[in-house]
Formats: structure tokens, sequence, C-alpha cells
């Protein structure tokens, strides 16, 4: 895997994208989109016995000629609507794997890895992700998914106006893909990094040898093919002010400065340029992990920086780009040449809440993972809306706003499976402190800075207990489910994300209790 890597690196390196060429790439995948989607359907699920999918549409009666005439007649997205009307859909937790797919009466048992796309090239690196939650998902870091991405990224910064700009990432290391990614990309269109920083140090990250050999082996390797790919340099979040003033001194010299960070993350370094007393105008900050409510952009912007959110899944790719027209803080254009969307009514488990959840399609036949209607937790508003944007000359039309998760807590970036926590509700704190899985619930606050708390709210007639083992107990459960949630864990310790109100849980008007309390971000 190593050797096909550093083989397929050297050749990725070698090309840089021109602004010319990415625009055609998007254009023509535009004019191709459903036969895209047709050609994919036709190699990676009817094509591929192993396909999880082939199940479903045999339950739905559906063949492949079937899907071809409905798309000519109906169009894609129709289509899709059809296809789950039909049962043809995946939820979220089967698509991790962690519950069977049950449709019409019948069982069909999934790991995580009957997704794959069994078309990968052979020059990808495979690492985990999957939030802080369950046994991690596997997903390939893939050098030609990578390279079909690059366009987009190109043209996010020409219309952002940072397309030379000089960079800094605030970003992980391995299992966190987040900080690779953003250097492969950023090499695919002539402009590496200047600063590769990380908000974990090596004591906080429970990263395997293979991991950290490999963060050592990519910088090397980019380096030795004349790329001058930067060295991780350990930022930790309560040393913001180190970054802020790295980003003041490049603006100074050179008028403009592009960051890529998590949104809390970007959050921290202006509260700390505006404590510094540095004027952060001619900075942009891109960024995406959590939703960029109006008290963190407002936080940002207030610097003189300039704030686009991102939408992005590890498994899939680029989904939407903010908006230069924004209607609001998290105006976004799907980015439709590689995925197509609809949304369908779900009711959100253990809540008596229901959303117009979001299901995606994948039309990109290098995504690492083949998606045909499947859940992602999120919903929110799709409109089309004409707003002068450049992304409108690439028909990106639709926009999305409002786009939150219904099932996912979300701090400094680090996303928490509702489920997973809801296990540690129920379970793990009871069987250590005492109580029931009553007198335990969690809920999500932005405090008057901006940032995400997460609060424990824990009934006062279990008695005295120490908060502090209380959170350790929380953290320790997430970091021993997988290598994520050692990434969860290392964040929200630094960050003071999980925090303790001795209260009464929140009971519905309905008489229930609900593990997360998620009511109000739902309205």
């Amino acid at each position: 895997m190593y050797g096909r890597f550093a083989f397929g690196l050297r050749s990725y390196l070698h090309h840089t994208l021109t602004l010319e060429e990415a625009r055609a790439i998007v254009l023509k995948r535009m004019e191709e989109r459903e036969e895209n989607f047709l050609r994919l359907l036709e190699r990676g699920i009817f094509g591929y016995p192993r396909s999880p999918y082939l199940p479903l549409l045999k339950l739905a009666h559906c063949e492949l000629g079937d899907i071809r005439s409905m798309v000519r007649t109906k169009g894609l997205e129709k289509t899709l609507l059809v296809l789950r009307e039909a049962g043809v859909y995946v939820t979220f937790e089967e698509f991790k794997g962690r519950e069977p797919i049950v449709r019409h009466g019948q069982t069909v048992r999934v790991h995580p890895k009957d997704f794959d796309n069994p078309y990968l090239g052979r020059y990808y690196y495979e690492a985990e992700t999957g939030g802080s939650t369950g046994a991690g998902t596997r997903v390939a870091i893939d050098l030609d998914h990578v390279a079909a991405q690059a366009p987009l990224i190109m043209l996010e910064c020409d219309a952002y106006s940072v397309l030379n700009a000089p960079t800094v990432i605030w970003r992980g290391l391995l299992p966190d893909q987040t900080g690779i990614f953003n250097i492969l990309y950023s090499a695919r269109i002539g402009n590496i990094p200047l600063k590769w920083f990380s908000p974990v140090t090596k004591g906080d990250l429970r990263s395997s040898i293979k991991n950290r050999l490999a963060t050592h082996y990519f910088v090397v390797l980019g380096r030795l093919s004349g790329k001058a790919v930067p060295w991780p340099e350990v930022v930790p979040l309560d040393q913001a002010g180190v970054i802020a003033r790295k980003i003041a001194a490049i603006l100074k010299e050179r008028g403009s400065c592009m960051i890529r960070a998590i949104v809390s993350m970007a959050l921290r370094i202006c509260i700390a340029a505006r404590e510094d007393g540095l004027d952060l105008t001619g900075a942009t900050f891109i960024g995406g992990g959590e939703p960029p409510t109006p008290a963190k952009v407002r936080e940002i912007t207030n610097t003189g920086a300039s704030y686009f959110p991102v939408y992005f899944f590890t498994e899939f790719g680029a989904i939407g780009m903010g908006c230069v027209q924004p209607s609001d803080t998290n105006d976004l254009h799907l980015l439709k040449d590689g995925v197509a969307l609809i949304q369908y009514p779900r009711h959100v488990p253990g809540t008596e809440i229901t959303v117009d959840a979001f299901h995606f399609t994948s039309l990109m036949p290098t995504a690492p993972k083949l998606m045909l209607n499947v859940e992602s937790d999120d919903y929110g508003v799709i409109e089309k809306r004409a707003c002068g944007c450049p992304f409108e000359v690439y028909g990106f039309d639709d926009h999305l706003r409002h786009v939150r998760s219904f099932r996912k807590l979300t701090g400094e970036g680090v996303t928490l499976i509702g489920s997973e926590m809801v296990r540690i509700l129920q379970e793990v704190l009871p069987g250590r402190f005492g109580g029931t899985s009553l007198d335990y619930q969690l809920l999500e606050e932005e405090d008057r800075n901006g940032f995400t708390r997460l609060f424990l709210l824990i009934s006062p007639k279990i008695g005295s207990v120490d908060e502090k083992a209380v959170v350790e107990t929380v953290l320790e459960a997430l970091a021993r489910s997988s290598d994520a949630g050692s990434v969860a864990r290392a964040i929200w310790h630094q960050a003071g994300t999980l925090q303790i109100r001795r209260t009464e849980p929140i009971w519905t008007s309905r008489g229930k209790l609900m593990p997360l309390h998620l009511a109000s971000r739902s309205r």
C-alpha cells in the first residue's frame, strides 16, 4: 500500500491544474451528470454482485432498464425520489454497518466495506473515519478522487479571490485525514500551504504507528517530488494566538491570506487576534465541520476577515461551497456535477421530531464509497435562487441553507453520533456513578462567544459525583471506540467542550425523556 501510494503521489504532484482545465472539467461533468449516474449504476451496482443496493432494487422490482427509462423521462432527482418511495435507500446507521437493512419484511445484513467503490484506483492510502463513535469506517485516500475534487477547490478559490493567496491550515494528523487532503488539493492547484498547524499533540492522539509513519512518509515524499510540503507544527487550541500572529505577519507582507480551519478553530484564531489587537483585514477563512452560526461568523468577520462555509463528507468529497452573495451565514451552492440530492420525511429516533432528511447519490466514479439515496443524518432548506455568484456559471443554482444534523452533536468540528452517546448515557454512566438512564441527558448550546458546548445534565437525585471524573469517563468511552474517537477525546479535552449541569433532564410536552435534547435545534 505504501509503495503504490508513493508511486502514485509522484505522478499526482507533477501535474498542476489550470483554471481553464478546472472550468472545462466541471462543465463537462454537469453536461453528463445523468449519463455518469447510469454508468456508475451499471458498473458499480448492477455489475457488482456484492453491492448492498442490489437486494433493495430487487425488492423494489426495479431493473437497470427501468431506471434508465425513468431518468430519461423524469430526470435524475425525480427518479431518485421514486426509488426512495420504493424502499431503495440506506440510513446513516445502515451505511455505517451499525444496523441491518430491513425493507418489506426482509433483512439485508451489511458491512461498511460493502459500500466501497470496487473500481478505486491503485494509488490510495487507507485510513479511518466515522466521527467519534463505534468501529471507525475505513476510507481510502484515493489520489484519483483527490484529482477529481481538485477542480472544485480551484473554482472555490477563484470565486473567493484567493487562488494565489498564501495559505495556512490548522488541521489534524492521521487518522484525521483533513490535513493531508488539504495539502493534496492545494498541491494540485499550485498553491501549497506555507504552514500546516495541528491542534493535537502526539500525547493527545492515540494514533497507530502506521498513521504516525504515514504522515512523515507523506511529507518526505512530497519534498522529494519537488514540492515544499510543510511539516506539521503542533499548536494546541489554547495557543491560537500563535496562528493569529502568523496570519497578521503574512497579511502585512503579502496583503492576503487564506486559512482553512474548522469553524470553531477559526473563531479561536479571531478571538486571539482581537485580544492581541491584530487587524485581520484581507484574511479569508474557509471551513466547515459544524454549523457556522451567526454568533461564530460575527466574531470572525469583526476582525476584518471574510468567512465562507464548506460542506464535505470524507466518504464522498465536496457537497457544497459557500455563496459569495449569501442570504445567511450558511448559504451553500450544491455541487451538482458530482452529487444528486433529494429530501424525504424522516422521524428522528428518540424524539417527537420529523425532518426532511437529505439523501445523497454519488455521481463520480472515483468516490471512495458508492452512495444511492444514502441518508446523511442532515437536513435543511433546498432552494433555487439567482444570486449573481460565480458558481452560477457552472449550473450550481441550487442553494442549501440551515444545514444541521438531526441526530449528531458537534463541537470544535468533532462529530458525535447520537446512538453512541445514548449507550454511554444509558449504560456507562449509570454503571459507574449510579442512577438510571432517566438521570442523564445531553444537550447542545452556544456560549456567549459562539463556541458550541455539550452539557451533560445529571439529576441531583444521584447525589454527589466527581464532575471531572464524569467528563473523563465519557471521553475515555469515546476514545476506546476507535482512532477517530481518540481525536474526539483530544480536541474536546483541550476545548472543555463537554460540561456538567446538575439539573433534572428535560422532558417533552408528551411526557417523554429523550437522551439527546435536540428540540430547540429542530425549530
